[in-house]
């Protein structure tokens, strides 16, 4: 990471889960962080785990990833007040039980394709625009999930539909960028089961395996943390015992 001292790391949906261990993580490793979330105090209050200059390194922004305006001012503010990107890490998204089948969730199912497909596309494009208007190789790293490689996995309908489209958009990225001339890295990471709160209660209660957010955010610095001629595609991280 010693090439990363310093550098302005965006997480989005940093407020609690994958989100808020890779923006203490990030931190912690020297990087100044932004981490987007709509709860931003309870970014603020990430600061109380950290020590030391690490502490000044970690900065809030309210942010809500579903609305494109909400992106580009956030984007805009940081070009402002830090200068650019140099890594960003697309972690926000959401699960909502239901099914497609259903006459009463057309919003639902927005809010879904809104928050995991289109806020991570719209944060990426504004990431990469300000990686390659100053010439940075940068990283872009998207949280995705086994349910971007699987649909056999029950009431995730849509959700798995979200993440296969991660899946088929962290290889389109990879081309896009090479074709505009750049080194940018793109690196695809699909845990298992985590325990965060989008977890329900009834799997925490069944004694399934299940990954820490830290155990992520590790593997995201390892990624980040490559030599400039070393891309991770893509990382699937599963905990021991998982059964699918």
């Amino acid at each position: 990471m010693d090439r990363w001292q310093g550098k302005i790391a965006v997480v989005t949906g940093a407020s609690s889960g994958i989100g808020a261990a890779t923006a203490k993580a990030l931190a912690n490793a020297g990087m100044v962080v932004i981490g987007l979330a709509r709860r931003i105090e309870r970014v603020e209050a990430l600061k109380a785990d950290l020590e030391g200059s690490a502490k000044d390194r970690l900065h809030a922004a309210k942010c809500d990833v579903s609305k494109e305006e909400d992106i580009l001012q956030t984007f805009r503010w940081i070009e402002e007040q830090f200068g650019g990107v140099d890594v960003l890490v697309n972690n926000a998204a959401t699960f909502i039980k239901t099914k497609l089948v259903d006459t009463d969730n057309s919003e639902k199912l927005r809010e879904i394709m809104n928050t995991n497909v289109m806020g991570l596309v719209f944060c990426t494009r504004e990431a990469f625009q300000s990686m390659k208007k100053r010439s940075v190789d940068g990283h872009i790293v998207h949280i995705n999930s086994i349910a971007g490689h699987s649909t056999a996995l029950p009431n995730m309908n849509m959700y798995c539909a979200s993440k296969y489209a991660v899946t088929a958009l962290t290889e389109t990225m990879r081309q896009e960028f090479k074709q505009e001339g750049t080194k940018i890295k793109i690196t695809s990471i699909s845990p298992g089961a985590v325990n965060t709160e989008m977890i329900s209660q009834a799997l925490r209660d069944s004694g399934a395996p299940l990954l820490e957010p830290k155990d992520i955010a590790e593997a995201i610095l390892y990624a980040v943390g490559t030599p400039p001629r070393v891309q991770v595609h893509e990382l699937t991280i599963k905990p021991v015992g998982e059964g699918r």
